[in-house]
């Protein structure tokens, strides 16, 4: 059974609509400061996304021991954050949202998916949705889990848009980012599979999404509970904050589809990611979206406002 949609359909599937989107969030949570930014973007974003479901998505490197470790941080780091939105004084929010145990390893090949809550619970939103009403699936970590879950059930590539923080622009010498490069085998799933993509490319892209630790405290400090957690997450990661700033880079992924006019996108032909972490390319291939620019005062606006007034 072919499951790929027709040239026509894919273009019309990544063309992001008006009105509020079914969503669901991908995250490594704990693997940095600005996943918990894009995590308190999109519930700060009611009228826009409704928010189904948060995965935590694996990642290994100094702030883990392992993958399974990496996602069982970022799991408890989700958990944590969500309780100290229902617990704030001020304004407490009762986000009745499931939070799911995503993959604990990697993918061993492009073919073999890895069984998780995560991935299982793709699998059944994706079905119960209709392709007229797809459920977007934002991921701003390895991809393993949607990933996994195209493999358990291919049939899902025709109910879900996905939108990706991974990779590299397409002209760059190499494509290594870490949410890509951590499992390469699911990109290549995500990227072979016909699934409608927006690709968010992080060097020249996300990379432009600079804040410093004084815009934080000008802007949002003191403003509430979430605020000043989001504050101090981000002032930890750094000693000497003088002269110094930080992408939050995945904030994009969430203006891509709250605030899509501040993000500029063109169609192209899916690349083929080699096992070399390098991008290649054939015209014959299906279409995705992908973002070439972003206009960083209007997204930090955004983000700033919604976060003073929400929490």
């Amino acid at each position: 059974m072919n499951t790929k949609l027709n040239p026509m359909e894919c273009m019309n599937r990544l063309m992001v609509p008006d009105g509020v989107l079914r969503m669901v969030l991908d995250t490594d949570t704990y693997n940095e400061v600005d996943d918990q930014f894009a995590l308190m973007y999109a519930l700060a974003s009611p009228e826009r996304l409704n928010v189904e479901a948060v995965y935590a998505a694996p990642f290994l490197n100094d702030r883990s021991i392992s993958p399974a470790d990496g996602m069982e941080k970022s799991y408890q780091e989700i958990v944590r954050l969500l309780a100290m939105v229902r617990e704030d004084p001020v304004k407490p929010h009762d986000f009745d949202l499931p939070v799911l145990r995503g993959s604990d390893r990697y993918l061993p090949d492009a073919g073999t998916p890895v069984n998780s809550e995560a991935a299982r619970d793709l699998v059944e939103r994706a079905m119960s949705s209709s392709s007229f009403d797809p459920l977007y699936v934002v991921s701003l970590g390895a991809i393993t889990n949607i990933a996994s879950a195209i493999l358990m059930q291919p049939e899902i590539i025709r109910r879900i848009v996905v939108v990706w923080l991974g990779g590299h622009v397409h002209h760059w010498p190499d494509t290594r980012e870490f949410n890509l490069v951590q499992d390469i085998p699911a990109a290549q799933v995500v990227f072979d599979s016909g699934v409608p993509l927006i690709q968010i490319p992080a060097m020249n892209v996300a990379s432009h999404l600079l804040t410093s630790i004084y815009e934080l405290d000008a802007c949002i400090g003191g403003q509430n509970q979430v605020c000043d957690a989001l504050i101090e997450i981000f002032r930890s990661y750094h000693d000497d904050h003088f002269a110094w700033s930080k992408e939050i880079w995945d904030i994009s992924a969430i203006a891509t589809l709250v605030l899509p006019e501040a993000v500029e996108t063109v169609l192209v032909h899916s690349p083929i990611l080699t096992n070399e972490g390098t991008w290649s390319f054939d015209q014959k291939r299906h279409w995705i979206r992908v973002a070439h620019s972003l206009r960083r005062n209007p997204i930090f606006q955004d983000l700033f406002t919604r976060l003073k007034s929400f929490y």
